[in-house]
């Protein structure tokens, strides 16, 4: 982390050790020469590197032996981190090669043969994206987990369903964890269908140098180690995914970006999805609310200057990840829409902090929300009490389908009493409005056709949630995969 010169001072949703050692400029460095490993080794392979190259070249590729300030800083001289960090691993394939026994194999012929540095990049930046998204969705599957089961511990754990800030109808706070569940969830499941693919294809994307590596190197033409290895670009391509874990590409993509903005959106719906928890959070732990409670921790929450407050804060980075991701998406498709030529001139170089910064936004989130969700507090006495405030007027909509039928009078009539019936409750002080609705109630509708016993269950809460715990079994049983996780810590690799 120190080597970084970034520690997330202004991005606390992010500063942690683990975010930093996966996107951090070393994470990026050494998946840089992952890629570089990688494909002397496809090039050992198929017989256009001499054997052992891979092993000189793999070996020149620990990360730990590469300056990230000054390869940053040299970046300028090519605008891209690729053209320095090679001149340093050529480097040091030389001196390891230079202290070998019987002298030098050759093992420059592997470096960054016939690619270019856009391959280079795109295919790293791919590789840190899967490594991310790995421990982005173990996190996720931790925070499913721990919904699901909130989902299920509350069917019946009845609260006030809000609509434009108002109290609209009886809900219950199993629902609500369900469709928590299930926005995290679903942009989960998109997350992990991406396919992050290698990027190759030379200098100006038709594989020219390719083609001439695989049809006029010396050492494939007879050579024992060729025989029956791939040889055309495609193929060596090919191999390169497979030894990096991506996905293959039908061909090269380095001008049209879809591997890109696709990643980009998934991780900001994702983060959407983390977003509407936390807003909701921020509401519900209101004092004046106090239905939830984030997990309380020793130091966590506290003012510089009122000793009394205990912030949520882990809801705070969550929603301040939530409203930072779909800038970057934007500026991932407004860099795809000006890839100019076959290689543009600043809007690939815009992608790059973009990309990176939704990766850090996410997994740190992810992180937060898991433990959120992990030790969030339930205040079911709070939820009824902020349920009987509105009392019996809540459940207007249900008087409304079932008294106006029993009026006598023309449908549109009938409602239109109601309606004045709920009006003049509403010039009552709350505390009476209760007492007032059901009077007037039954004023209005004579026992004959409703009794006391019918009108009580009218205005039960709990009578009326409709198919609440049959969408939340809906939700849940349409993404088994996220319902379950493996033991805190297991999942995480």
């Amino acid at each position: 982390m120190s080597g970084d010169g970034d520690f997330g001072l202004l991005s606390p949703v992010s500063a942690s050790p683990a975010v930093v050692a996966l996107t951090g400029d070393r994470a990026v460095i050494a998946a840089i020469l992952d890629v570089e490993a990688a494909w002397a080794s496809v090039l050992e392979d198929a017989g256009f590197a001499p054997a052992g190259s891979a092993a000189v070249v793999t070996e020149a590729t620990e990360s730990w032996a590469y300056d990230a300030a000054s390869i940053a800083e040299r970046a300028q001289g090519g605008a891209n981190p690729v053209i320095p960090l090679l001149a340093d691993l050529r480097g040091r394939v030389r001196q390891l090669e230079a202290g070998l026994p019987g002298g030098a194999i050759g093992a420059l012929a592997a470096v960054h043969t016939s690619l270019t540095s856009q391959d280079v990049l795109d295919s790293a930046l791919m590789l840190l994206a899967h490594r991310v998204v790995s421990a982005l969705l173990a996190e996720v599957k931790g925070t499913t987990t721990a919904l699901a089961a909130l989902a299920e511990q509350h069917g019946d754990t009845l609260c006030v369903g809000r609509s434009l800030t108002q109290h609209a109808l009886p809900f219950t706070f199993g629902l609500k964890a369900a469709q928590w569940f299930h926005g995290v969830a679903a942009a989960a499941r998109r997350l992990e269908a991406l396919e992050l693919p290698v990027q190759f294809g030379g200098a100006g994307g038709t594989l020219a140098a390719g083609t001439v590596l695989a049809e006029g190197s010396p050492l494939a033409e007879g050579s024992p180690l060729a025989e029956g290895s791939p040889s055309s670009p495609f193929d060596l391509a090919d191999a390169l995914a497979g030894k990096l874990g991506l996905a293959l590409a039908a061909a090269p993509w380095h001008t049209n970006r879809l591997p890109v903005t696709a990643l980009g959106d998934a991780l900001a719906s994702l983060t959407d999805s983390f977003g509407k928890i936390a807003s909701d959070l921020l509401f519900l732990s209101r004092p004046e609310v106090a239905e939830l409670g984030e997990p309380l921790a020793a130091g966590r929450g506290v003012s510089s200057a009122m000793p009394q407050k205990q912030n949520p804060v882990l809801s705070v980075l969550i929603r301040s990840a939530a409203l930072q991701a779909p800038g970057l998406a934007m500026q991932l498709h407004l860099a795809a829409a000006n890839f100019n030529d076959e290689r543009p001139d600043g809007a690939w170089h815009s992608e790059w902090q973009a990309l990176r910064g939704l990766l850090r936004l996410a997994l740190g989130a992810a992180t937060q929300l898991r433990e959120l969700a992990e030790g969030l507090r339930v205040f079911p006495e709070a939820m009824r009490r902020n349920l009987e405030i509105a009392g019996p007027l809540l459940l207007s909509e249900a008087v409304a389908s079932s008294i106006a039928p029993l009026l006598g009078a023309d449908r549109s009539d009938a409602k239109a009493k109601l309606q004045a019936v709920v009006d003049e409750t509403l010039q009552a002080p709350v505390a009476e409005q209760a007492r007032i609705y059901t009077k007037f109630l039954r004023e209005a509708v004579p026992a004959s056709k409703l009794t006391d016993e019918e009108l009580r269950a009218l205005l039960d809460p709990a009578n009326y949630v409709g198919e609440a715990p049959e969408i939340s079994r809906r939700i849940l049983a349409a993404y088994p995969e996220f319902t379950h996780t493996n033991p805190k810590g297991a999942d995480r690799g």
